[in-house]
């Protein structure tokens, strides 16, 4: 699952950095994940409730291994990113949320995956994040993406079904598995 950390990345990626208003007027930090963002990491997963754990990573451990964290917050930010979703609070910068493309094992293909930490679900920071990694990957040269949802998983399916043009949908063993492209901007209802 975790492969090598690519050691030529591109230049941080600024123009990604941007504030975002998600509804109910919160507002939070859209940018880049950079390797300094691994302990953020560890406080996000621990502050996961275990069937949110369960659907992003498909498996619920008391903490992930060390070596995930460093692969997820370091990035060549053009074959791999992640941006995080960012609140400043009185203990300092907390992630609310990560969405990020890996390539996938179709040649052409990346493969996508999201987190949004429990007490942010239902106010769109999912569909922000959708947008902007695959907005991102696009401006990369991806335009063909790939996931994997648990089959229960029923607001990232409907996030999925209603942002992207689904082109393949196949459900075994309790995972969904989807190829799409992206929606323009203009063309997805909101």
């Amino acid at each position: 699952m975790m492969g090598e950390v690519m050691q030529d990345a591109a230049p941080y990626p600024r123009e990604l950095v941007r504030t975002i208003v998600l509804k109910e007027g919160f507002s939070a930090r859209l940018r880049p994940i950079r390797p300094d963002d691994e302990p953020r990491l560890v406080d996000l997963y621990e502050r996961l409730s275990r069937h949110t754990a369960y659907q992003r990573f498909f498996t619920v451990l008391r903490r992930l291994p060390a070596d995930w964290y460093h692969f997820f917050a370091n990035v060549d930010y053009v074959r791999r990113l992640a941006l995080v979703a960012e609140r400043e609070t009185v203990a300092g910068v907390q992630l609310i949320g990560v969405g990020r493309y890996e390539p996938a094992e179709e040649a052409d293909t990346a493969e996508v995956a999201f987190v949004v930490e429990d007490g942010w679900h239902g106010l769109g920071l999912g569909g922000i994040l959708l947008d902007a990694v695959l907005g991102a990957a696009e401006a990369r040269g991806v335009h063909r993406f790939s996931a994997a949802v648990q089959a229960d998983n029923h607001r990232m399916l409907r996030l999925l079904s209603t942002r992207t043009r689904v082109e393949d949908r196949k459900t075994e063993e309790g995972v969904t598995g989807l190829r799409f492209r992206r929606v323009p901007a203009d063309a997805t209802p909101r």
